[in-house]
């Protein structure tokens, strides 16, 4: 058997002012995408399914970049007719897996995954083909008909992107030895949820009621999709998204109707405090027990922020936390790259952040002692776990007593790597600072005595109410108080 795998993954914040260009992306062709085996990430899982059902692993394209702006119309067509004629080329195959996002938005085509999927089964025609993605995703049923199976990730940090594309190889593989072909259905909820965590609370407690909706349904697949609400489009929103074969076809759209009703009725359950960064301070300072975790979550790189913000460092500063604090990272490389110049040892006075727009703060002028400097190559030990991060050359400067880490690429923090290449070791403070809205969790939570978040104002704030809507279907909850949900979802065109 030949499975081919492809895939074009961007979560696309159409806030950011920078249109994300084809040279922004890193890619894999061919042979070199097997090289990704035993990582935790969507190509490492579906590589290894591969492997493990001893399937032939036809191996096209996969192009990735960070969360960032519009991509640019060439350069979305230019990977898409490189799948394609990819596809073309290899001779038949018995399924195909494509590696996908649901959040892209390309210049003058608001669903990339659905241009992307309805291509690539006009070239192949009825083979069973199936999609893994994000679940920041906002999907449409345009793209689900072109599919056999939609598999989200389930938790928020993301640490089982490479278990959903494992399950979609197998299914794919499933439908291939059994010659059926399984359908996909789309629910939108006028809903936009704020970055929500499934390790505790609401998210938590929401995520385990559709595993056993799923599992009694007996269904392949019922994906819930909290969307992406950085992100001006038509179809922003929520989504539940249900895989089946005929027979458990009305037990999966009645599972999927159940998960959406319920999910719309505790709306206001997700609705998040928000503390700018004086308060979130106060807040760490008030605990017993230590360390305690400070998210700046409004300036995360993970939703396309520039990562330069000052906000929040600004506070620490500024409420005198000394030694007792530490922060790791904040992306500016021109300081980063004075700091190598300058070498360890030495002090230096520069401007530091607040680059790059005025939303995410003014730069601060501070004087530093460099500490320790890193080339930025690093490997992730939680979420993707094995993967390699690069964040470019890193300085530990220490300012007013207080370690600050600087890189030279846009990234959120995702574990404690990028403290630890510079010689922080986190359980020895008070108050660990980073910025990312909740992937950290993966690699902090378990040492965390608290984690207070910090909604300072950001391209990626809770207060999604904020952003204009020019495009975006309303009404919508939360801007729209009286947004209404179908009674009767069986009959609704939301489902159809």
């Amino acid at each position: 058997m030949r499975i081919a795998l492809a895939g074009i993954v961007h979560e696309t914040n159409t806030y950011c002012g920078s249109p994300t260009t084809y040279d922004d992306f890193y890619t894999y062709r061919g042979p070199k995408m097997l090289e990704t085996s035993g990582q935790e990430s969507d190509l490492g899982g579906a590589v290894d399914a591969c492997q493990g059902l001893g399937v032939d692993i036809v191996p096209i394209l996969y192009a990735s970049t960070q969360p960032s702006g519009t991509i640019e119309r060439d350069a979305y067509e230019a990977f898409k007719s490189e799948i394609l004629t990819g596809l073309s080329e290899v001779g038949d195959v018995d399924g195909c897996v494509l590696l996908l996002h649901g959040a892209v938005v390309v210049s003058g085509l608001p669903d990339l995954e659905a241009d992307l999927a309805r291509e690539v089964r006009a070239l192949l025609g009825d083979i069973p083909i199936a999609a893994s993605f994000d679940l920041h995703g906002n999907v449409t049923q345009a793209m689900a008909d072109q599919l056999n199976g939609v598999f989200a990730c389930r938790q928020y940090p993301h640490i089982d992107l490479h278990t959903q594309a494992h399950a979609a190889v197998e299914h794919v593989h499933d439908m291939a030895q059994r010659g059926e072909l399984a359908s996909c259905e789309v629910i939108r909820l006028p809903l936009l949820l704020p970055t929500t965590t499934t390790f505790e609370g609401i998210g938590e407690v929401v995520l385990q009621r559709l595993r056993k909706l799923e599992a009694d349904a007996g269904c392949v697949n019922l994906s819930w999709f909290h969307g992406f609400p950085y992100t001006d489009i038509p179809h922003a929103g929520s989504f539940v998204v249900m895989t089946s074969f005929a027979n458990t076809l009305d037990a999966a759209r009645s599972a999927a109707s159940k998960f959406a009703r319920e999910l719309w009725d505790q709306r206001e359950a997700f609705v998040p405090e928000s503390l700018d960064g004086p308060a979130a301070i106060q807040r760490a300072q008030a605990a017993t027990s230590y360390p305690v975790v400070i998210h700046e979550t409004s300036d995360n790189c993970g939703g396309g922020t520039p990562g330069d913000g000052t906000h929040l460092l600004r506070a620490m500063l500024a409420a005198g936390l000394g030694g007792d604090a530490c922060f790791s990272f904040l992306v500016d490389p021109e300081v980063a790259s004075e700091a190598h110049s300058a070498g360890v040892g030495s002090q230096i006075t520069v401007a530091l952040g607040g680059k790059t727009d005025d939303l995410h703060g003014d730069p601060l002028m501070i004087e530093g002692y460099v500490k320790a400097l890193h080339d930025g190559r690093l490997t992730m030990q939680h979420m993707f776990k094995g993967a390699p991060l690069n964040i470019g050359p890193m300085a530990r400067l220490v300012v007013d007593g207080m370690d600050i880490v600087v890189a030279s690429r846009r990234s959120q923090t995702f574990d404690r790597e990028p403290f630890l290449a510079v010689g922080i070791d986190v359980m020895k403070y008070k108050y660990v600072a980073l910025k990312s809205s909740n992937h950290f969790r993966a690699g902090f939570q378990h040492l965390a005595s608290q984690i207070v978040t910090a909604d300072t104002p950001g391209l990626t704030t809770h207060n999604i109410g904020i952003f204009p809507r020019q495009q975006t279907a309303r009404p919508l909850w939360p801007m729209d108080p009286r947004a209404t949900f179908p009674e009767n979802l069986e009959h609704s065109e939301e489902t159809r």
